[in-house]
Parts: C-alpha cells; structure tokens; sequence
C-alpha cells in the first residue's frame, strides 16, 4: 500500500479517502524525507491510521467488514442484509453440503490441527490424498500444497531461482507473484501486460547460461483478462525457459469443466508448474503447485514456507480433497451458470454506459475514473444493499479507479437484475453514465 507501483502491493491495497491520494501530502503535515528523518516507521503507521479513520469519518470505508450470516449469494453484515458481489466463490461451492461434511468428519477423525510441520510430524494422510487429487485435476505428476495462495508464489519462485538466474513477470501480475521474484534475488525482469513482443525482447536479452521462469497470472486479478497461453508457451519453448501460471482465479472459473487455463486453450500439459489457491473456487484456505515429481521433491525440501510452516488443519483438507470431487461431478454444471451469469451482468453493465475494460471471466471491473467516483459509488452500493468495493491506485493505474464486481454461480438472474439496478442508481448518481 505504501510502494508507488502497481505490482508492488497487495490485491487490494488502495488509497481509502480522497482526502489523500499519495504519500507525497501528508495528513501529519510532515514530508516523508522530514517524517523520516524523525521515525519512518512512525510515521508509516501515522500515515495509513489518519487515513482510515478519516475514510471513517466520510462513510467511505468499506473494508473489513465482518460477515456474520452467509445465505447462497447473500450475507448479513452489521444486521443489513446484502447481496454479494465481492466474492472469489465462483462456483458457489460456500456451504456446499459435501464439502461441510468432509471437514466435519476430519475433524472427528484427526481433530483440527496436526503435529507440526509437514517434512517432520505433521504430514496426515489426508495431505497426501489431497495432493494426489490435485495433481490428478491438473494432470501432473505431484503437487505440493502450503499455507496459502500467497505462501506459495513466494516460496516457489524464490526456491527455483536464485542470483544470476532470470525471472521474467507480466506486469500486471499478483502482488504475491512480485514478491516471489524480490526474495529470490534472481534478475527480476517485467514485461507489458500480456505484451508478448516485449516478452520476446526480455527472453532475448538473458543470458543463455541462466536459469529463466516466466510467470503470469492466468487470470489478472484487477481485470479479469485471460493470459495469452499460446504465445508464452511457444516462446518459453523458444528460448528455453519455465513457465509457471498462476491459477487462482481460473481454476474453476475457465475450460470448459473448470480444469483451468490448459484446457481453456486445448493445451493439456503446456505449463511446467501449475500454481493455484485452495481458497476461491475451491471453498478451504491454502495454495499448491502441480509439476512434475523431480520438481516437487525438491520444493518439499527446500521451500522454506513448507519447510517451516505447520501443516494445513484436517478439516481444511478433507474439504478441499471434497471440493475438487465436486468439481469433477458438478463442475461443468456449475460452470455453465457462472458463464450465463457474467454474460447476464457483463452484458446489463455495458448496456447502460459503464466501463467495463477487457474482461471475459467473472471479475468485472467497473471502472468510473477518479478515486472520489469509486469512493462515492461504493457508499452508494453498500447503502442499496451490494456489497461491492472499490479499488484504487496504486492497486490499478492512475484515472482507472473502480468498482471490482465478482459474479459467481450462486447469483440467480433477480439478484444480478437487482444488482445492475443499484449499479444504475449509483452511476448515475455520480454522474458516469446518463
């Protein structure tokens, strides 16, 4: 949140008021270089405390806010029922009743912890059964799973490369992705959002004797556009580098049985490491990596964050072992409701005038310009009973602030025309559409 560009920050770091947009103007009057020279951390926590609580003051702050009932596509939060559209659910898999009682009889089994960490005491058997289904689902060898999606970009790109290596990201990529590549001390090299010339020219320039890794969101998070797979894949295979795809947001959500990015383009087996999380379309917490088993076994034993992190808790794994199952029996059902939905939202959105950038998947931004529209907007929703929430810079591009709206399976059509009414109401409100 405090970094100056876009993959530098989290998913959803923003600036939450107008009243400060940057870090140049300080709300203690102070100048980072005066503030600094004082206490930079004090003035790092002086800086972000004075901005919440003045998007407080102005009813602008949305974030964590506690859901305290979940109902299909609806929650209660604060006693105010809303419908959600924030979500990573994309195919309702929330409260699904198999996936409940998988978790429910792990727990009467194992209890809901384990022993410790994995390479030690912890390993259970369901955290290999779990590994066996996912690599299954994605068609490799093995898989590895860890704590989180974030965990896992992290240790997984550090781990594989290293100083003198290369490793080559597009730039709109996850925040989690970016870190990876700091921490790993390797020549950290961004290419133009899904620029596949410019990808070309920064292969060209690594030297032939070092190690490369492209990485690419499958699906961009802040604009729900598709990576080009056939391009990356051909010049990886051109110059001789990895390709690792992150797969959070398609997993589920692309192919036409959800299987992702590979089968979205016909390309079984095209990615040498497949990321994903275990946390949006599959309804659990944690991230894995399915690759081949030389490339597993070495991750086991040096990714630190599964070296030295505790093993996922019983329930979390049966639930996720369940999810996929459900995957394979509903997913292309589920699918073809979450497709119908998007185009039913996609489609009502542009109708009425609104910004909607280059999407094709259930994330949809709505883009309205200046933080103030995405601020005034959000209050509008949340006030009509959506509960969407805005996104602005550095997490996007200076003038393309935004309401990101997440449509998933368990929307029915009177909740998305619902929905499309409120945005109606809310755009015009602000003035950004007639």
């Amino acid at each position: 949140m405090l970094q100056d560009t876009v993959t530098t920050v989290p998913e959803n770091g923003v600036q939450m008021t107008a009243r400060q947009t940057n870090l140049e103007t300080s709300t203690t009057g102070a100048s980072p270089t005066e503030a600094a020279s004082i206490d930079p951390i004090a003035w790092r926590i002086s800086e972000m405390t004075a901005r919440v609580a003045y998007a407080q003051e102005d009813e602008v702050y949305f974030f964590l806010q506690p859901v305290a009932e979940i109902d299909g596509a609806e929650v209660v939060v604060r006693g105010q029922r809303k419908l959600m559209f924030a979500s990573y659910s994309y195919l309702g898999l929330l409260n699904h009743p198999k996936i409940n009682a998988a978790a429910k009889a792990a727990i009467d089994q194992f209890g809901t912890g384990t022993h410790g960490v994995r390479i030690l005491a912890g390993t259970l058997t369901l955290h290999e059964a779990l590994e066996r289904t996912i690599a299954a689902f994605k068609g490799t060898d093995d898989a590895i799973t860890y704590s989180s999606g974030y965990a896992t970009n992290l240790a997984t790109i550090s781990t594989l490369v290293g100083r003198n290596d290369w490793v080559i990201s597009d730039k709109w990529n996850h925040a989690s992705i970016v870190d990876g590549c700091l921490l790993s001390r390797a020549e950290f090299v961004r290419f133009r959002h899904n620029d596949m010339d410019h990808l070309a020219h920064q292969l060209r320039r690594a030297p032939a004797t070092a190690g490369k890794l492209v990485v690419v969101d499958a699906v961009f998070s802040m604009d729900g556009d598709v990576a080009n797979l056939p391009a990356v894949v051909d010049l990886c295979r051109r110059y001789g580098a990895r390709l690792m795809v992150d797969e959070a947001h398609s997993l589920g959500v692309l192919g036409a049985n959800g299987h992702g990015i590979e089968e979205h383009y016909g390309m079984p087996g095209s990615v040498d490491i497949k990321m994903g999380t275990l946390s949006k379309t599959i309804p659990a917490i944690g991230g894995y990596i399915a690759a081949d088993q030389r490339t597993i076994t070495y991750l086991k034993h040096v990714a630190r964050a599964f070296v030295f992190s505790a093993a996922l808790p019983p329930p979390v794994a049966a639930a996720a072992i369940a999810a996929f199952e459900v995957l394979e029996t509903e997913g292309a059902a589920r699918r073809a409701t979450l497709q119908r939905n998007v185009d039913h939202f996609l489609g009502g959105l542009k109708a009425l005038g609104f910004d909607t950038g280059r999407t094709e998947t259930p994330i949809i931004p709505v883009i309205v310009g200046t933080d103030q529209n995405a601020m005034a907007m959000t209050h509008h929703l949340q006030a009509d009973g959506i509960f969407a929430l805005s996104v602005l810079p550095p997490a996007v591009p200076e003038g393309t602030s935004r309401i990101r709206a997440n449509v998933t399976a368990a929307h029915t059509p009177d909740e998305i025309d619902f929905a499309l009414a409120a945005f109606a109401r809310a755009g015009r409100a602000i003035g950004v559409i007639p």
